[in-house]
């Protein structure tokens, strides 16, 4: 069973009285200071010449924690350090080896801070002890706490915590440990439910999780995705039609999160890099980051499966990104764009839905005119114009054509969506030239084309100016 995938399930939840709300955060305030005493027991036997992690000895901190947490929650959280402390050793492996991808050596399993440096708020339960209710007007989530706060919070025989849980479980298969963590800023609970699925169901399951299918009755056509830093993805089909995924507003985003980490850090004291505060902003730029990037690599894919679209070839652009001068470049390409991240994304979300991804060099694929063929061109941001056929298009539109057009053959101008003219993703839009889609934080919808970007903002990737990703 642990060998099956698993997928995670994530919703919001809110106590469902004011008397389980003040149950729940003791509950969960506990969790931090259990997981540092059995850290800094391991940390003593790491630091040890004679020492070995594996035998430093815990047990009898379930004493003080159990009626709290109750004993298989403390066992969660051993359980989770443990698996952290494995995470490092890895770590640890692949920086003495031969040829190592990690150039810092890391540093031992951290402690979680405590309540003045604002440590999170976090909670774990067995896959057995919880239990979710589905209802189509409320759906609940229920778990069981130490006795003492049964007591405390005068539960009835078998009374557990009971949550009202607020989304939709995607996934479905066999429970695995469910977290339950507080976002202090946004002042929301999540929930992230695990679950271990049969392999021949979770093609299945993907599938269900799409609007679209592909369709073996009709024709098949390709496309290209010119995938980028300032434009998560450009496409263009064979069919001739376009899409344009824009990041700007979420490095925006992502920028200011990077700007409070900077602040953050300037108060620290000279011997200081990072505290529990500034670890937790990183994570949370770094999820909001991955949310809308696999958010527009599902929603491509169901604009893919609509036009019926069964083979699609990304640009690869391994061993040519390079350091640029500008640090703004630099943040975008090598922390925000996260490039060969998003074609992973893109191999594993659009195979799960039948969809043949094949990669190929990007070199120079918008150095030339897609439709003439001139290398008389100029590139400014997402502007492209060629000056001997006067073709005005979107920059990563055109990267996407000439990829396309050297695997499937010439073909004819597509709606190249220009970057200098508005344009949106209505269906019903007689003056659209293509699709052009907006991440707005929570979904990605139809927009109007904004603010161009400089080219100081263009990513470097050691090739011609002309050709540089969006």
């Amino acid at each position: 069973m642990s060998d099956r995938p698993r997928r995670t399930n994530e919703y919001t939840a809110t106590p469902t009285s004011e008397r389980y709300k003040q149950c729940l955060f003791e509950w969960l305030v506990a969790h931090a200071p259990l997981w540092n005493q059995i850290n800094y027991r391991r940390l003593d036997q790491y630091f040890d010449p004679d020492g070995n992690v594996w035998d430093a000895e815990y047990t009898d901190l379930y004493d003080k924690y159990a009626p709290v947490l109750g004993k298989a929650t403390c066992q969660q959280v051993a359980r989770k350090n443990a698996d952290a402390w494995r995470s490092h050793f890895d770590l640890l492996e692949t920086y003495h080896s031969d040829a190592p991808s990690i150039t810092e050596k890391p540093s031992p399993t951290g402690f979680k801070g405590n309540r003045d440096d604002g440590y999170e708020l976090y909670g774990l339960v067995r896959n057995d002890l919880y239990e979710f209710d589905w209802d189509e007007h409320q759906s609940t989530l229920e778990f069981g706490v130490g006795e003492v706060l049964e007591e405390k919070y005068d539960f009835d025989h078998n009374e557990r915590i009971t949550l009202e849980v607020r989304g939709n479980p995607q996934w479905d298969g066999d429970d695995a440990q469910l977290e339950l963590v507080y976002d202090e800023a946004a002042d929301t609970l999540r929930v992230k439910h695990p679950v271990r699925i049969r392999s021949d169901r979770l093609r299945e399951q993907r599938l269900d999780a799409f609007t679209h299918t592909l369709d073996p009755e009709n024709t098949m056509h390709a496309a290209a995705i010119d995938v980028g830093a300032n434009n998560t993805l450009a496409i263009v089909t064979t069919t001739g039609e376009t899409a344009v995924y824009h990041a700007r507003p979420e490095f925006e985003r992502f920028q200011a999160l990077s700007e409070l980490i900077a602040e953050l850090q300037s108060q620290l004291p000279a011997d200081q890099y990072t505290s529990p505060r500034i670890q937790r902003v990183y994570e949370r730029r770094g999820e909001r980051r991955d949310h809308s990037r696999d958010a527009g690599v599902k929603h491509a894919a169901d604009w893919l499966l609509e036009r019926n679209v069964c083979t699609v070839y990304v640009g690869d652009l391994t061993g040519v990104l390079e350091t640029h001068w500008s640090a703004v470049v630099n943040e975008k390409t090598h922390a925000f764009w996260s490039h060969r991240q998003l074609v992973d994304r893109l191999e594993l979300m659009l195979g799960d839905v039948r969809i043949t991804v094949e990669q190929v060099s990007e070199a120079e694929s918008s150095s030339a005119c897609p439709e003439c063929g001139s290398e008389n061109v100029s590139r400014e941001g997402d502007l492209f114009r060629c000056r001997d056929c006067a073709l005005d298009a979107h920059s990563d539109v055109v990267g996407a054509w000439n990829l396309l057009q050297a695997r499937e053959g010439p073909m004819a101008r597509p709606a190249a969506l220009s970057a200098g003219r508005g344009r949106d993703g209505s269906d019903n839009s007689s003056e659209c030239d293509g699709t052009y889609w907006e991440w707005d934080g929570h979904d990605w919808r139809p927009a109007v084309f904004g603010k161009q970007s400089s080219p100081v903002d263009q990513p470097s990737v050691g090739k011609p100016a002309s050709s540089q990703p969006g």
